[in-house]
């Protein structure tokens, strides 16, 4: 077991004076078997009111309402976990879906269903086309070793950018473009792994990795494919692994959109200036 402490804060500085609409804020880690939070705190300024509820996705959301109006918005999360996922590859699967393809028995595939949606045709086609360079139909394959192909691929194949710009590219528009961030990357891996059939989501969470200044961590999305008998497992396509003791789950949702830590308006002088700082450090 592990103790990782985990500070997030998040700075709208507003170019005037504003009236801050609510605020919906993901940024509790997810509880399971492989990570328990030891304690917690969400410190906010100016006041808001703070009611917490978990969504349909069993995400923990924070939604903050204010009353005075201000020039700063200050999100600052802190958090003491205890994780014991240290073998991500300790896990089996059920014997139907060892090897692909598979089909999914009638009650996982009802539940499953939003998770198997891919994009629009036109897209679909191009990503199902790509997709065939890891796997021909017809050719014997184990199915976490083609997950497995496809994380990798795109990972010696796409060329990482740290793009601060809002929004999440199309798997097509990755594909074209040969550049992507970990969200880009992130949902062409669902978009790949759904043209093959298989129950995908997105994931944004944190990451426990050194970065320049000497610190770690930083904010991160990858993907989860369900897998009968072992449940929902993590892939993380910009580094070309499967998600482990690295990787810390805050949300999952069906689309990248839904997960952003921070959602929320303002009413008043248009334009702000955001900075958000994430370190990890182990206890």
């Amino acid at each position: 077991m592990r103790r990782l402490k985990i500070l997030h804060r998040t700075y709208y500085n507003f170019w005037g004076l504003v009236q801050l609409q609510p605020h919906r804020l993901l940024l509790r880690p997810r509880e399971g078997p492989g990570l328990r939070i030891e304690v917690s705190s969400l410190d906010i300024s100016p006041p808001a009111q703070i009611r917490w509820h978990r969504d349909a996705n069993d995400n923990a959301v924070a939604m903050a309402t204010f009353a005075s109006p201000t020039s700063q918005l200050a999100i600052i999360s802190e958090c003491i976990v205890q994780q014991f996922d240290e073998r991500p590859l300790d896990f089996l699967v059920a014997d139907f879906a060892v090897n692909y393809p598979f089909i999914y028995d009638a009650d996982s595939a009802a539940v499953l269903q939003p998770y198997l949606h891919c994009g629009p045709q036109s897209d679909a086609g191009m990503v199902a086309r790509w997709v065939r360079q890891y796997w021909q139909p017809g050719e014997p394959v184990q199915t976490y070793e083609l997950l497995d192909r496809l994380c990798a691929g795109i990972h010696r194949s796409l060329t990482y950018e740290m793009r601060e710009q809002p929004g999440v590219q199309s798997g097509v528009e990755t594909l074209t473009r040969g550049i992507g961030s970990c969200r880009d990357f992130a949902n062409l891996f669902i978009e790949g792994a759904r043209a093959l059939g298989l129950a995908t989501r997105f994931v944004s969470g944190y990451l426990n990795a050194p970065r320049s200044d000497g610190s770690s961590g930083s904010t991160h999305a990858w993907a989860e494919v369900y897998l009968p008998g072992a449940g929902w497992k993590g892939f993380d396509p910009t580094s070309g692994e499967i998600a482990g003791a690295r990787h810390i789950a805050v949300a999952v949702a069906r689309q990248p959109e839904i997960v952003s830590p921070v959602t929320g308006a303002f009413v008043g002088p248009s334009g702000a200036e955001l900075t958000v700082g994430v370190w990890v450090s182990e206890l």
